[in-house]
């Protein structure tokens, strides 16, 4: 990018709101080269301030304040919008910014114009109305109209999960990974998110234990640092009926997904993830946001959407049909794969240049 074009971040984590938001944020910054990048996160539990730091970028780290936002993420701000626009500014004019935030709308963005020459969105939701340059939503089957009377008419989007914000080792190991696709299942791996706050983790490997696994299935189960429910998941793995190994702060999960057959996952941003790469997923919705994505990626087959009560029937269900008919997980991989190739992150930082261009 052309004069080292300043970009601020505005993104975070919690116990609450999980890792997602600034770990696409952070892929975002690294594709975005030559450029000036850094962050504004607030002080949350469980917030990744010090490995944004540890991955490079400097952070403006914004205290937690007593006053709420208001809306139905207003919780998960730490400050009322006012107070956060203020201490946001105090990063200095910037070039664009770049604001991944639920709990933030148009008023926040209209706030921060004379501190940004443009601003871009990073939205899943499609439910207030934003005061942008641009706007990403890498939802599946996401459409211009759903955005009407929410930007202006000749707002740029980018829309789908052709613009999902994947690390490239993703796209990197996408041909080795759908070369393998098609055997048997050997290999489970488990991911509920950075942080499972509510332990979906443990119920997972409880229901599996009344599961009809084949004998000798190698499960393997990540899970973040900041997760609360570590070392109880930890006991659980050490008693599981197959091999069970639990990682904790992976940095390779390309290549774990890569190596697996079938993942049990959240019904998130990792979704993305497992589409570039073809592995077939039965996915469990874990918050409100990821329930308009997960009928989607069911509709076009490429995931078995697990309901949110009787998980152990809903288990014992999918994997009767996965092992009585080898084909279910070739299918599963071929609609997968046709979501996205996992070269988002690119598209989006041309995107940008062009812009500043």
């Amino acid at each position: 990018m052309p004069n080292a074009a300043k970009i601020l971040f505005r993104a975070d984590a919690s116990l609450e709101i999980g890792t997602g938001h600034v770990m696409r944020c952070l892929t975002l910054a690294k594709a975005l080269k030559g450029a000036e990048c850094s962050f504004a996160c607030r002080a949350h539990e469980g917030s990744l301030i010090d490995h944004i730091r540890a991955e490079g970028f400097a952070v403006l780290e914004l205290p937690m304040g007593e006053a709420m936002a208001d809306g139905p993420h207003g919780q998960w701000l730490g400050a009322s919008w006012q107070a956060d626009a203020a201490q946001t500014a105090a990063a200095g004019p910037h070039d664009w910014l770049v604001v991944d935030h639920y709990a933030l709308d148009a008023r926040w963005e209209g706030a921060m114009r004379p501190h940004a020459a443009r601003i871009m969105v990073i939205d899943d939701l499609a439910d207030r109305p934003h005061e942008c340059d641009l706007l990403l939503d890498q939802n599946l089957g996401r459409k211009r109209e759903d955005y009407a009377g929410l930007v202006k008419p000749d707002t740029p989007l980018l829309l789908g999960p052709e613009f999902a914000l994947l690390r490239p080792e993703f796209a990197e190991r996408r041909a080795e990974s759908l070369a393998r696709r098609g055997g048997g299942l050997k290999r489970l791996l488990i991911s509920m998110g950075g942080v499972d706050q509510h332990n979906v983790t443990g119920d997972i490997l409880a229901a599996l234990k009344g599961s009809a696994l084949p004998e000798g299935v190698e499960i393997k189960v990540v899970m973040g640092p900041h997760a609360p429910w570590l070392a109880k998941v930890k006991a659980q793995a050490d008693t599981m009926p197959w091999p069970c190994e639990l990682l904790v702060g992976v940095s390779n999960m390309a290549e774990l997904m890569t190596g697996s057959d079938l993942a049990i996952g959240a019904a998130g941003s990792t979704s993305w993830e497992r589409c570039c790469l073809g592995l077939p997923t039965l996915a469990l919705v874990l918050a409100d946001n990821q329930r308009e994505a997960a009928m989607a990626l069911g509709k076009a087959g490429a995931a078995i959407i697990l309901p949110d009560t009787e998980l152990d029937i809903a288990l014992r269900a999918a994997f009767s049909d996965i092992l009585a008919d080898d084909s279910v997980l070739a299918q599963l991989s071929l609609a997968s794969a046709r979501v996205t190739d996992g070269t988002g992150a690119e598209r989006v930082a041309n995107a940008i240049t062009e812009a500043n261009l």
